[in-house]
């Protein structure tokens, strides 16, 4: 696998090069790496930078696949909570997951740490979640007096059944690596180089609807 310096995709808005993340490729596969320090909350700058990288890589004819990292230890732990006092600001959450629903080329989530509340129904949104022993998955947002409100409900049901779905949302649970899996919330529990055993599955994902 070859290594290309990080890159705006093709097609984003020029302002897309100064947000929070960035894209390297490896062959055909792109990896949109999140940086936004400590947890990668899912601030405005993190929701732009997404969905200006998953609209620009689909329309790049040369990527067949893509991986969505949030780095050592992370993915996305969930909504901004400085931002939230404040008055809501485009582009929703909402719009970012239906962008990554929609793409037309697999979209992998490798999870190395939290993907809860907004993080976790961004990559139920992926078609293919696998984590390291570190990831945690849970839809939290009712230990915030909030639903889910980016598709993660319907999801969420699709995968585990109604009874766990209630239980999973109501109670705000935090699922470990281990207890994730065996629900099928994620994929596979990854060994050794996460990052690696992503790209290296990206291109033989199969869409999921």
């Amino acid at each position: 696998m070859t290594e290309q310096p990080p890159a705006a995709p093709r097609g984003a808005p020029p302002h897309a090069e100064s947000l929070p993340l960035t894209i390297t490729r490896h062959g055909s596969v792109a990896v949109v790496h999140i940086d936004h320090a400590p947890v990668n909350a899912l601030s405005r700058g993190v929701r732009q930078g997404l969905l200006d990288a998953v609209r620009g890589l689909e329309a790049d004819a040369s990527v067949s696949a893509l991986v969505l990292s949030g780095g050592p230890g992370r993915f996305i732990a969930g909504a901004d909570l400085k931002e939230m006092a404040l008055p809501p600001d485009e582009p929703f959450l909402p719009e970012v997951v239906g962008a990554i629903d929609a793409c037309s080329k697999p979209v992998v989530a490798a999870l190395d740490g939290a993907a809860l509340g907004g993080g976790c129904e961004i990559a139920l949104a992926c078609d293919l979640r696998i984590g390291s022993a570190k990831a945690l998955v849970g839809l939290t947002e009712t230990r915030l007096g909030i639903i889910p409100g980016a598709g993660g409900t319907q999801r969420l049901v699709r995968l585990v059944g109604v009874a766990q779905a209630i239980a999973l949302v109501c109670e705000g649970r935090v699922l470990k690596a281990g207890e994730a899996l065996a629900l099928g919330l994620l994929d596979a529990v990854v060994e050794g180089d996460l990052l690696a055993e992503a790209i290296a599955r990206a291109p033989t994902v199969a869409k999921r609807r």
